[in-house]
């Protein structure tokens, strides 16, 4: 299983038993742009493009090293700008698309020790609001979600690592991964075809008690 689709084939049967819908997994290794170019000539035609991957790893700025940040940075924020500027041209020639990145709201929160995450979010967020500021042009829409704590395997390394503390959460719980799923749903459908440019944070209000 390559990088940023673990598990990826058992998501697509889970999908398949849970829907009745056809789904199948296609798994590739977003860090590379040759990959990048096979997924594309495969799903071509996409209407919705959904980009969400994470390997980035805690510490502060001495502690995380020149390859384990550019990575890091090759996975999720090339992996989606390059993914994104792959689909974009043919959405923009159909002229109708929805592009849903899964940021994080570590851009919001600012914590020195996740000093890689934050950064690649905060440029992943400025790179959703630019582009989806302009996209309108074409009849593409580009949002963004930015989840604080949810209940994955990933959230439960983080903790291991000390990156993230169970302690004090909002409703005293993580979110779990159905209520992140139903937000990229809504925004990547015709209900939410206003919105564009604009990403929205899901942390039970982390990020705005921390600007406080």
């Amino acid at each position: 299983m390559r990088r940023g689709l673990g598990g990826t084939l058992g998501v697509a049967d889970a999908i398949e038993a849970g829907t009745g819908q056809r789904a199948r997994s296609f798994p590739a290794d977003l860090s590379d742009p040759r990959e990048i170019d096979r997924l594309c000539t495969e799903w071509s035609n996409a209407d919705i493009l959904v980009n969400n991957a994470s390997a980035i790893p805690g510490g502060r700025l001495d502690e995380v090293d020149d390859a384990a940040w550019r990575n890091a940075w090759d996975l999720k924020v090339f992996g989606y700008i390059n993914l994104t500027r792959a689909l974009l041209p043919a959405m923009q020639k159909r002229g109708t698309g929805t592009i849903v990145n899964v940021i994080g709201a570590a851009a919001q929160i600012r914590d020195p020790s996740y000093i890689c995450g934050v950064t690649a979010n905060a440029a992943l967020t400025a790179f959703t609001m630019s582009l989806g500021s302009d996209s309108h042009r074409h009849g593409v829409r580009v949002v963004g979600v930015s989840p604080g704590p949810v209940a994955t395997e990933r959230l439960q390394q983080l903790e291991r690592d000390a990156v993230a503390s169970s302690s004090a959460r909002p409703f005293g719980r993580a979110a779990s991964p159905d209520e992140i799923a139903r937000a990229i749903t809504f925004l990547a459908s015709p209900a939410s075809g206003y919105t564009s440019g604009t990403v929205l944070t899901i942390d039970g209000g982390i990020s705005a008690r921390a600007a406080l």
